[in-house]
């Protein structure tokens, strides 16, 4: 963002983000959005950046890196595409900081190096076709046989649904509305009775791939059990926090891609024989975009604080997740209106901002859901 006190590392580490979309996102754009096609090539180079496992420490083949860098990457990323942004934060901090988190060693030493290089693909499944946001009604079940579980239902809106090499699923294991009646499994993709089901077409993030997960008698050995049975839902609430960071950044990112391509183009775009940045309508705008670009990125980077202190940060991540993804909206809408009719077009790329910034109001807890949980925790 535009802070100067950031250290020299985070500015290093924000350059390099800046460098690898730049070269590799940019050029890819409009292309990946129009054919919904998930670069899923792209995650090895991500890889060699460092971008695949920015919270695996160094000994799993990590980065080794703290969320004061993981919020920048994110949003130098989605910056420039929304898409590659929530692809890259999806599998950085539900998929491979779940088994990260929660994985024994024998589960990390396995998974987490094949992550963090970008050689596997990672997918996360909460989410079903009946339950969004009430997720302790989940109706995907593992019953156990002997050494195994057997896993049958669906999930549905399940970021590389497709393409993911393993994925990390909540399932049920005890009653419904018991939150000890849920627990985490690591499946790979190729397990006999495990498929991916319909790819959805979506109004934005197109280039970010969203599918069903498909269970059918599909036999899970119990080594693949992450922590104890009974403890996926309570786990799934502190990757989630995480993840409200992620999303948060998100936000930031592609509201900052929209505000300073509305910038420029208001230097650059005259009308009544001066350049539209002269009027004070536009300049509002940008002034009314920027401070609250500035105020999600500062409710973004507290809650990452806390986070890399060990703190808790359910609030924080919640206040940040709620008012970055609101906010991306409306900077994105104001910047469609800088443009006028060529914001309207596909080539120029604050339609796509537009489009893009919608799902993170939705994604990971929508912002009802992140009222609940903010109103909840201050009125304790």
């Amino acid at each position: 963002m535009y802070h100067p006190e950031l250290s020299e590392a985070l500015q290093m580490v924000r350059q390099s983000a800046r460098d690898f979309a730049k070269k590799y996102i940019a050029p890819h754009v409009m292309e990946w959005d129009e054919a919904q096609h998930f670069p899923v090539e792209l995650f090895k180079t991500l890889g060699e950046y460092g971008f695949a496992g920015i919270l695996v420490p160094e000994e799993y083949g990590g980065s080794g890196l703290g969320y004061a860098a993981y919020i920048t990457i994110v949003e130098e990323i989605a910056k420039v595409c929304g898409s590659i942004g929530l692809s890259v934060a999806a599998h950085n901090s539900l998929c491979t900081n779940h088994i990260l988190s929660f994985g024994n060693e024998e589960q990390k030493k396995k998974y987490l190096p094949l992550l963090a290089s970008g050689e596997w693909v990672g997918a996360w499944g909460l989410t079903e076709p009946n339950t969004g946001s009430d997720a302790g009604r989940m109706q995907c079940t593992a019953e156990k046989d002997g050494d195994y579980y057997i896993i049958n239902g669906a999930k549905n809106f399940i970021t590389h649904g497709k393409s993911g090499k393993v994925a990390v699923v909540i399932v049920r294991t005890g009653e419904p509305l018991d939150s000890r009646g849920m627990s985490a499994f690591i499946i790979e993709q190729g397990t006999p009775g495990f498929r991916a089901g319909k790819k959805e077409n979506k109004l934005g993030m197109r280039a970010s791939e969203t599918a069903e997960l498909i269970f059918d008698n599909c036999r899970i050995h119990k080594s693949q059990l992450l922590g104890k049975e009974g403890e996926g839902f309570i786990q799934a609430l502190k990757i989630l926090d995480g993840g409200r960071i992620s999303i948060a950044s998100l936000a930031v990112g592609i509201a900052m891609g929209a505000y300073e391509a509305s910038a420029q183009y208001a230097n650059e775009r005259h009308q009544f024989g001066q350049p539209i940045s002269s009027f004070q309508a536009i300049q509002f705008k940008l002034a009314d975009m920027r401070t609250k670009i500035e105020a999600a990125d500062l409710l973004t980077r507290q809650a990452g604080y806390l986070k890399d202190q060990n703190l808790p940060c359910t609030t924080q991540s919640a206040m940040a997740k709620y008012y970055a993804s609101e906010i991306s909206v409306q900077v994105a809408n104001e910047a469609v209106q800088i443009f006028g009719g060529y914001g309207y077009v596909k080539d120029y790329p604050v339609e796509k901002h537009y489009r893009d910034a919608k799902l993170c109001t939705i994604g990971e807890g929508t912002s009802e859901i992140q009222k609940l949980v903010i109103s909840r925790r201050i009125l304790k």
